[in-house]
């Protein structure tokens, strides 16, 4: 028996978000070398992204509806393995195709990680920790971008090529996989969980009977307005998080820095939306164990936080380096404690059968909508600066948040149904 068993689960979650991040951020740390190298523009480069982006929009959906039916346990074991092959793989990319080609592939093994995560922490955690443990996963996503630089020019720099970085970072994910296979099981199957703890757990859902439910139609879905809000939310809100991620060091290239001398500077964004990713789950929380209702905790966080990135809006205006990473990585915390939330809400308004259709269902749409969006500052960076994107990147999570608050909210008809929760 081990005691708070759910918080190791936790930790093996937020292992597999920073590998996954980790594999993902290889290409874009190695952006400005690959580009010199190979002559791209930023249109080019723009090309490689959407590739992935268009695999992992198309396969969230069908990862999400398949978690649902196999279950997290042998889901996220398929996909692991896959995207830690390909990552590998991608070592041996002779030109623009090849990149095209292997960042698809990556994105349809790594879509299946976001849904994943949130279903197990649907499955572990009771109300007042879910937000906690999606903080904690989440921010793997952030830790594995603020490490990647550091990791992956060194090992640049140590062969003196960008091949061996994508073979040795593809490496992490069969580690995580050993000890994966080990550990997890559903709560009421877990050899080592107390007693005590599965009381916990089951204390706010009805876990035995919900686990043996067959997985809700998306059609069925689709009728509820909260569906829409989650999906419609995240979707305005993810693409920032991507604008940092992919186009970050080519943003700090074209204002005259060096990477390797910005490498600092390079993490902040990272560790902010690290912060931002527990202060977000945390205060939240806090307010539900002070008796606010989950769906008002929730609402709040993002009515404060997503209005707070219009302070992203000075740095169109500014070349001083440190204001302008102060000002990326406070927006970056802003989204992030928006993000944590978001994440949360399929577990928090749907029962466990619907939880990763829904949350794939979001991840599809914020893929849509971050395709567009990557094509536009690709075109637009090349052509003007990146001036006009930073300025829509501060505005569009208002609207999310606008949205979130208006339609997600308890529906009486979903509940006596047995898909939505109490919220």
């Amino acid at each position: 028996m081990i005691r708070n068993l759910r918080w190791w689960i936790g930790g093996l979650l937020f292992a597999s978000t920073v590998i996954n991040y980790i594999d993902r951020q290889t290409l874009n740390v190695l952006a400005p070398v690959l580009k010199d190298q190979y002559h791209w523009t930023n249109t080019d480069f723009a090309t490689i992204l959407i590739a992935f982006r268009v695999a992992y929009t198309v396969m969230q959906a069908v990862s999400g509806r398949v978690l649902d039916r196999v279950g997290t346990r042998r889901g996220l074991t398929i996909s692991v393995a896959f995207y830690s092959v390909v990552a590998g793989c991608t070592s041996l990319a002779r030109g623009l195709t090849s990149f095209r080609i292997f960042r698809a592939l990556l994105g349809a093994g790594e879509s299946a990680g976001w849904p994943g995560a949130a279903k197990a922490v649907s499955e572990w955690f009771p109300d007042r920790e879910r937000a906690w443990a999606v903080a904690l996963f989440d921010s793997g996503s952030s830790i594995g971008g603020a490490v990647a630089p550091v990791l992956v020019l060194f090992l640049y720099h140590t062969f003196g090529s960008w091949r061996p970085a994508f073979l040795i970072t593809a490496g992490l994910g069969f580690i995580w996989l050993i000890v994966w296979q080990k550990v997890y099981h559903t709560p009421e199957r877990h050899p080592w969980i107390t007693p005590e703890e599965l009381r916990l757990i089951q204390s706010s859902r009805p876990a035995p009977k919900e686990a043996s439910g067959e997985a809700v139609p998306v059609s069925q879905l689709m009728r509820f307005r909260q569906t829409w809000g989650i999906v419609v939310g995240r979707s305005l809100l993810d693409p920032y998080w991507f604008m940092i991620a992919e186009w970050f060091a080519i943003y700090l290239v074209s204002k005259g820095f060096r990477l390797e001398e910005s490498a600092l500077g390079f993490w902040a964004p990272f560790l902010a939306a690290d912060l931002g990713n527990f202060f977000g789950g945390g205060i939240s929380s806090y307010w539900i164990r002070r008796g606010w209702s989950v769906g008002r905790s929730r609402r709040t966080v993002v009515m404060i936080f997503g209005p707070s990135m219009l302070l992203l809006i000075p740095a169109a205006f500014s070349s001083r380096y440190w204001v302008l990473v102060g000002l990326f990585a406070f927006a970056t915390f802003a989204y992030a404690a928006c993000s944590t939330i978001f994440i949360s809400l399929p577990g928090d308004v749907f029962q466990s059968r619907a939880v990763a259709t829904v949350s794939g269902m979001s991840g599809t749409g914020a893929g849509l909508v971050t395709l567009v969006s990557t094509y536009l500052i690709g075109r637009v960076s090349d052509r003007l600066s990146f001036q006009p994107i930073i300025i829509v990147a501060s505005i569009v999570p208002c609207v999310a948040a606008l949205v979130m608050v208006a339609l997600v909210r308890g529906g009486r008809e979903g509940t006596r149904e047995g898909i939505l929760r109490e919220f």
